[in-house]
């Protein structure tokens, strides 16, 4: 090693084994580094020059491109030791590739997989596994996981389909809240007269009822279809039809939990949960495309379900003009949710079979029962009831592929042109499924519809809008406190 100073001081010169190798200029000033310092800072590099080189050799010699496991790839992360470049984007880049590799490959049968990422952490150190056997690992996990989660989701939704399908007693406390709520939002409800239709099973109890807890001075008067004449298989052709068809049974009767599929999403099980509901087939669902002769003495009534509160007086829907229309109700593909679901006919019906795509546009709006007006009067001038009669036995014969619902879609052609659209105000849906509806909406609607399985009174109803319907229960009475209805 030799050095070479200029006199003026301003050069320094470092060369080795007396061949000028021009390594390092340093430029000083004269007046401001002493000897000492020079001497000092001149050792130091003589000492660190060769590490450098050993350092690089060092990685250059392991190949520290094609290396696999974390001790390589954690030196990739050190710190920026002399001049060093830090390749942490590059290290991230190798993982990415590692992950898409392992992505398309097949799980090992009889894999030993963790209980937790812990297990999963303890794993890789004891058995010090390379990237590629830490991402296929990984990717088995969380599989597992995905696949447990799935099935659990999966069991509460039949848990909430058995438990919203299988209590009767609930529907005369649903029925009760709805008169109530009506009553008590009335302006005049002396005026109020209530057409209660039940079936056979639960007329008695309905009956019981409201002959023991009168809504005074509004007047109910419960009927069982039995009790309508009118009701005969020669009269309702969808009698016969549903009795006799065995795909219908099949579909809404057969065994769901067999076909499930773990690769739907947890909506679209609970859709075909929904869809599958036996209520489809009940008379009593199908009852209201008969309403102008069920009454024939009527002129214009407010249909209800048994699923709704009343929050203001409804008696300027009557005086609503629905020029000449049959139905007055609330379109669904207006606002996004705010007061009702963005629904088109594209939601309800398959557009992909023939007979679908040729009579209907997909874009179509759709509308609301559970709140209509209907013009009997006008009804009775239509040919409402047989198209209704039409298209469900058409979709009998595509082996019920043309629409998704039982009643609904059907009822969507028969009033095609007979629709009136009203405020949407008027009837809010969704509070039987959708857990993020606005409260301050639900407090200004003037009926609100828990349409879905999550029924409020149910254990399994959606908590902050349990209340809306539970303040028109009476709690001192012993029917309802043995029907253990909770009190919000």
């Amino acid at each position: 090693m030799q050095l070479q100073v200029s006199l003026s001081m301003r050069i320094i010169t470092i060369s080795n084994n007396n061949v000028f190798i021009d390594l390092m200029k340093i430029t000083v000033a004269a007046t401001h580094i002493s000897y000492r310092t020079l001497f000092h800072t001149i050792l130091i590099l003589t000492f660190l020059l060769p590490f450098s080189f050993i350092l690089t050799a060092f990685f250059t010699l392991e190949g520290v491109d094609k290396c696999s496991s974390f001790d390589c790839l954690g030196r990739r992360l050190g710190p920026r030791i002399l001049g060093r470049v830090d390749d942490s984007g590059r290290l991230v880049k190798d993982l990415y590739m590692i992950l898409n590799q392992v992505n398309s490959e097949e799980i090992p049968e009889g894999l030993k997989l963790p209980d937790s990422f812990s297990h999963l952490v303890s794993d890789m150190k004891n058995n010090q596994y390379d990237a590629k056997t830490f991402a296929l690992m990984l990717r088995a996990t969380i599989m597992k996981l995905e696949t447990e989660i799935m099935e659990s989701r999966f069991s509460e939704l039949m848990n909430k389909h058995f438990a919203a399908s299988s209590i009767p007693r609930d529907n005369i406390l649903a029925a009760s809240v709805v008169v109530t709520s009506a009553v008590e939002s009335s302006l005049e409800p002396s005026k109020i007269v209530f057409h209660i239709i039940t079936d056979k099973k639960t007329y008695a109890a309905m009956h019981s009822w409201f002959a023991l807890n009168l809504v005074s001075p509004a007047i109910v008067e419960v009927k069982g279809v039995h009790q309508f004449d009118w009701l005969t298989r020669e009269n309702v052709p969808l009698l016969d039809v549903v009795d006799n068809h065995n795909d219908i049974k099949d579909y809404y009767h057969g065994s769901h939990i067999t076909e499930t599929n773990l690769s739907d999403t947890t909506r679209k099980f609970a859709s075909k949960l929904e869809v599958r509901s036996p209520k489809y087939i009940s008379l009593l669902n199908h009852l209201r495309i008969y309403l102008p002769k069920l009454f024939p003495d009527l002129e214009k009534v407010i249909f209800l379900d048994d699923d709704v509160v009343i929050q203001c007086d409804l008696s300027p829907l009557l005086e609503i003009d629905l020029h000449g229309k049959v139905n007055g109700a609330v379109e669904t593909c207006k606002g996004e949710g705010e007061w009702v679901m963005s629904k088109r006919f594209k939601n309800y019906f398959n557009f992909s079979h023939p007979i679908i795509a040729k009579h209907l546009d997909p874009d179509e709006c759709a509308w609301a029962y559970g709140m209509n007006i209907f013009d009997l009067r006008a009804w009775r001038k239509t040919n409402i009831i047989e198209t209704y009669h039409h298209w469900f036995k058409e979709n009998l014969d595509s082996n019920l592929t043309l629409w998704k619902f039982g009643t609904l879609p059907p009822a969507l052609i028969a009033f095609k042109g007979h629709v009136h659209p009203i405020d949407p105000s008027w009837h809010m849906l969704g509070l039987g499924y959708q857990s993020k509806t606005d409260i301050e909406n639900v407090k200004k609607a003037a009926v609100i519809h828990y349409n879905g399985q999550l029924k409020p009174w149910l254990p399994i109803g959606l908590e902050h809008l349990r209340p809306f319907w539970t303040k028109y229960v009476n709690y001192s009475n012993d029917f309802v406190r043995n029907c253990h209805i909770m009190d919000s």
